[in-house]
C-alpha cells in the first residue's frame, strides 16, 4: 500500500483515481501528474514501484500544495475574511452559503437540519 502526503492510497485502483483521495488533488491534477511521470492510464497502485512513489512525492513537495499545507492556507484565508468582517467572512461565521445562493429554500448542507420554531401563545 502506497502512502503519499499522509494518506494511504487504496489498493488495486488505477493511479489516476487513487491520487484523488489526497486533499487538493482532483481529476485534472491526477491526470497531469500521471502524464508528467509517463504513467500508463491502466497502471494500478499495486504495480507502483518505490521509484514511482518517490517521483510522485517529489512532485508534491516541489510543484503542488496538498493536504496539511493546503488545509492550513484555506483556513487562514477564511480566518482573514472573518477578521476583516468582510461579507464573505460574516457568512462563514454564521454558517450560511457564501457564494450568493438563495437561503429561503435549499442550502440545508450549510444550515444543517431544520429547526422548528414554535408559535407564541397569546396571554389573556
Amino acid at each position: 500500500m502506497a502512502r503519499l502526503a499522509g494518506v494511504d492510497l487504496p489498493r488495486n485502483k488505477r493511479v489516476v483515481v487513487a491520487l484523488t483521495y489526497i486533499y487538493g488533488v482532483g481529476n485534472k491534477t491526477a491526470r497531469d501528474i500521471c502524464k508528467e511521470l509517463n504513467f500508463d492510464e491502466a497502471l494500478r497502485t499495486d504495480q507502483l514501484t518505490d521509484q514511482d512513489i518517490a517521483g510522485i512525492r517529489d512532485l508534491f513537495e516541489n510543484k503542488y500544495k496538498v493536504e496539511g499545507d493546503l488545509r492550513r492556507e484555506v483556513s487562514m484565508s477564511i480566518k482573514r475574511l472573518q477578521d476583516l468582517n468582510a461579507y464573505r467572512g460574516v457568512r462563514h461565521k454564521k454558517g450560511l452559503p457564501v457564494r450568493g445562493q438563495r437561503t429561503r429554500t435549499n442550502c440545508r448542507t450549510r444550515k444543517g437540519p431544520k429547526k422548528t420554531v414554535a408559535n407564541k401563545k397569546k396571554a389573556i
